[in-house]
């Protein structure tokens, strides 16, 4: 038996300082777990299904959508993003895991790609550095060979 609700359960997913999933954007479900919890596993229904359909979401720019959907692509069913949490015993913690985890999905999509790096040559010093360990390092192995003479 799955229990499904929709619409507001909890409160609203903040991902940054300036961006917040609302609740009303936000689908649960809920359905028994295999996880920890003993006898009480069989009754409760503690996993939890955060579902939001970043394709349709109408709060996040243009821009960083269209940034969203190429991150996420992968883990998008139709639009839709969803997030599973089964590892704690209760329900509400479950809840809480659910949304920090679609916070940090979110957050790490929309976030700026990285600047590109700039080619740099090595150091001379480096160079003379790596160059004189090779030698110490030939003249030990040298040293221990067998003479053949």
């Amino acid at each position: 038996m799955i229990a499904c609700h929709a619409g507001p359960v909890a409160d609203d997913v903040r991902v940054s300082d300036r961006l917040t999933i609302p609740a009303a954007e936000l689908s649960w479900r809920f359905s028994r777990s295999s996880g920890p919890g003993g006898q009480g596993v069989n009754t409760t229904d503690s996993r939890v299904e955060l579902s939001w359909d970043l394709a349709g979401s109408e709060m996040l720019p243009a821009a960083l959508r269209e940034r969203a959907l190429e991150q996420l692509g992968g883990r998008l069913v139709n639009g839709v993003l969803t997030i599973t949490a089964s590892e704690h015993r209760s329900q509400l913690r479950n809840r809480e895991a659910a949304a920090a985890r679609l916070a940090a999905l979110v957050a790490g999509a929309i976030a700026p790609p990285p600047r590109a790096r700039r080619a740099t040559r090595p150091s001379r010093g480096s160079v003379e550095r790596r160059i004189a360990e090779k030698k110490r390092r030939g003249q030990t192995k040298r040293n221990r060979r067998a003479d053949t003479d």
